[in-house]
């Protein structure tokens, strides 16, 4: 039987199945099922846990071999079959399929896989799974509904968040769940039982002292000069691509040229920041940088961002050299138009 991770709980009160598949390529959430399956069947008398790694060199005999293995700490045990990646073969297919023929009563088997293609899907062991136990599908969680998946998750843990502050959110997080796991709780203990705004998310990420692109972008709004620098540095003995820097720089200049020319068009200025998700205190800062920039400047800025990509892309120059002129010129430092 196939289900959705949200119905696994309510699952779990029927009697045990023998055999329990999870597979998906969302990392977060097929830990949070497996610890969810784990926590009950352990609660239900089965105390034992051995864990098989399907590796190359892996004999699946072992699998039959665990199986019939008499205990002598606990009547009832969970064999978990890690996966991974791996494909199964004729061979393993078979002793699979002989497993759930003959089932052990008193031991459940619990098989993680990563997502599993369509071939896998029409195999006889995926179909004997479904026939015999539960298959768990993880699917990725889409970016029109990771606002309300943060929003949800935010409630199971007492928070409550202003819609900004989960837009902002989102936009840090690109669709990492575990990272937007450790945010909300990362926020949990900064603002247990207040409502978070879209400030308090920008201060907890800064308050981490972690040096990223959104505080070298943040630096260079902000005209700290020697920040800047320090930043830029880092970033590059940490090893960090210049195309990821390139991103954040270009698509902040893009914004400024957008606010500028909103403005002179006489659009207010939330819609801009909301059209170019500009949250919270940053609005202010962007306002202000589009003020004490002039459009040529701006204009030249991406176009040596545009040199830079050339430069990632091979040709002569060294493109973290030009990430640093564009960001010294972002944060007020006179350059030649040549630098």
């Amino acid at each position: 039987m196939k289900i959705k991770p949200e119905q696994l709980a309510s699952k779990l009160s029927q009697q045990p199945a023998p055999v329990y598949l999870v597979t998906g390529d969302e990392t977060l959430l097929i830990e949070e099922s497996c610890d969810l399956l784990r926590q009950h069947l352990h609660s239900i008398g089965f105390s034992e846990r051995e864990t098989l790694h399907v590796e190359s060199g892996f004999k699946w005999e072992y699998l039959l071999e665990c199986a019939n293995a008499l205990s002598l700490f606990a009547e009832q045990k969970i064999i978990e079959l890690r996966l991974g990646s791996q494909k199964l073969n004729k061979q393993s297919s078979e002793i699979l399929r002989e497993y759930l023929q003959r089932p052990a009563e008193d031991n459940v088997l619990l098989i993680i896989a990563n997502k599993l293609d369509a071939s896998a899907k029409k195999s006889a062991w995926f179909k004997a799974i479904d026939q015999q136990g539960i298959i768990v599908e993880i699917w990725p969680i889409d970016l029109q509904q990771l606002p309300n998946w943060i929003n949800q998750r935010a409630r199971q843990i007492g928070l409550t968040l202003e819609n900004d502050a989960i837009q902002l959110l989102c936009e840090r997080i690109e669709g990492n769940l575990l990272a937007a796991k450790q945010e909300l709780d990362k926020l949990n203990l900064l603002y247990a039982g207040q409502n978070v705004t879209v400030d308090m998310v920008m201060d907890s990420v800064s308050d981490s002292s972690r040096y990223d692109i959104y505080g070298l972008t943040e630096a260079a709004i902000l005209q700290q000069v020697p920040r800047c620098t320090k930043i830029i540095d880092v970033l590059r003995q940490e090893g960090t691509e210049a195309s990821v820097a390139l991103w954040a720089i270009a698509r902040d200049v893009r914004s400024l040229i957008a606010l500028q020319s909103g403005l002179q068009k006489g659009t207010p200025f939330d819609t801009l920041c909301q059209r170019e998700r500009i949250w919270g205190n940053r609005k202010n800062q962007m306002r202000n940088a589009a003020q004490r920039l002039s459009n040529d400047q701006l204009s030249l800025m991406l176009n040596r961002c545009a040199d830079a990509d050339a430069q990632i892309k091979g040709e002569p120059g060294d493109a973290w050299l030009t990430l640093t002129g564009i960001i010294l010129q972002l944060a007020g430092v006179e350059l030649s138009l040549e630098y």
